[in-house]
């Protein structure tokens, strides 16, 4: 059994539900409307067998006929598909766009953070530069969303929230884009980091202050989210901490982060990235746990690593848990792979899960497209009348097909606007 569903949501619910926002019919309505109405025609929403006119006004999909004189687009028959949305990705440590570099041997996070400090200072291009260029080539492959950790640190200070923040500026028309302030060194085991916590939160630059592991890192289970959630209860931001934990070290802190999500009305704003421990549960273990988290509202991310590690999404949504799948690193110190492109993540997700059937490998795309969104607290692209105007037109079959092949982003549409074509910005 795969921890994915088998129900195939995209491929029924919202597949029907797109066929109310669709229409065939000669563009009517008033003409004062038309300057912010398309309709995109000659579609396939989600690999449909007929094609459709796809209209959207003012950046949402319309169920209403297209008002007369508005703009026309060609689709070409091709597939219609919901961006996607990148629930982890850490754009600040990129070398995307540079030239090469040669990593380094490292055992264990604390030589990886060094290789981090390292490498942010031999990098001629600031932050913003860098993260600019990975996010804007992120949305070239059909990303409408992402949660992008930057970390906080003195040896940084506050250098990669405000390089990822303009990036984020900079491609407001095209990405929707959440901060993590992240303490990659340790929130206890590098003085000086709460502080710079605290002002990031304070300052509004964030939207939810990070924490990572700690105790197996940061050695100061009780101080470290005594910092992160009274930050978060203080100033209003969310909480998203890194747990790499696979034993019980793991499940005690998941433990400690569902108590204080309760103590302090935090429902619906936490995050748990990786939670690798939840993987190694048994049933009744795991069962007790997702009932927690589904009961405050405690999201979680995965980013697929490999077969041991991927999250029991299945069995977790049997719970109400929403899980967001994202890119993490993409070409940093600590890994030469990952190209924040997400539908190569829902690739890799229906690989480490053995998937095979078609339902299976449509909600491997439902995780990367709506997972994302339920993390983000977005609204789902799914094409129904009032949904984001966020699609993608590829050439193929349908949805099993694109996760499999991973066609070409020929046209990416964010709020109803072509920002990208055949993998540039426009």
């Amino acid at each position: 059994m795969t921890p994915l569903s088998r129900r195939g949501v995209l491929a029924g619910a919202a597949l029907a539900g797109a066929g109310a926002a669709l229409s065939t019919g000669t563009p009517t309505a008033s003409a004062s409307a038309a300057a912010k109405a398309t309709v995109f025609r000659n579609v396939r929403p989600l690999g449909r067998r007929t094609p459709v006119d796809l209209t959207v006004v003012d950046g949402r999909i319309s169920g209403r006929p297209a008002p007369k004189g508005a703009k026309v687009v060609e689709g070409g028959g091709r597939i219609a598909l919901p961006s996607l949305v990148d629930a982890h990705i850490h754009p600040d440590k990129t070398t995307w766009g540079g030239s090469w570099v040669t990593r380094k041997p490292a055992s264990g996070i604390a030589d990886y953070v060094a290789q981090d400090v390292e490498l942010f200072k031999s990098q001629s291009r600031p932050v913003g530069e860098r993260a600019y260029g990975l996010m804007a080539h992120a949305v070239t492959r059909g990303t409408r969303a992402m949660r992008a950790h930057a970390d906080v640190a003195p040896a940084y200070d506050l250098a990669g929230l405000e390089g990822v923040a303009h990036a984020r500026d900079r491609l407001r028309h095209a990405l929707d884009v959440q901060i993590v302030a992240f303490p990659q060194h340790g929130v206890v085991r590098a003085p000086g980091t709460a502080e710079l916590l605290e002002e990031a939160a304070r300052s509004g630059l964030v939207d939810f202050v990070g924490g990572i592991d700690p105790i197996s890192f940061d050695g100061a289970m009780d101080e470290q989210l005594d910092v992160v959630f009274g930050l978060a209860d203080r100033h209003g931001v969310g909480v998203d901490i890194h747990l790499h934990d696979r034993d019980e070290k793991g499940t005690k802190v998941l433990r400690a982060i569902i108590d204080r999500t309760r103590a302090l009305s935090l429902r619906g704003k936490v995050t748990v990235s990786h939670v690798f421990c939840l993987p190694n549960l048994s049933d009744t273990e795991l069962g007790r746990m997702a009932a927690d988290l589904g009961e405050l509202d405690i999201s979680l991310t995965t980013v697929a690593p490999n077969e041991s590690l991927v999250l029991p999404i299945a069995k977790l949504r049997e719970h109400g848990v929403r899980v967001g799948l994202g890119s993490d690193g993409v070409r940093d110190a600590w890994s030469p792979f990952g190209n924040a492109d997400m539908l190569h993540r829902t690739h890799i997700l229906g690989w480490v899960t053995d998937v095979r059937l078609d339902e299976e490998l449509t909600d491997c795309y439902r995780v990367g497209a709506h997972g994302g969104a339920d993390v983000m607290g977005l609204r789902h692209a799914d094409f129904t009348p009032g949904a984001p105007a966020d699609f993608i037109l590829v050439r193929g079959e349908g949805v099993p097909q694109a996760v499999v092949d991973m066609p070409q982003r020929d046209m990416v549409v964010h709020g109803g606007r072509i920002v990208a074509r055949d993998g540039e910005l426009v």
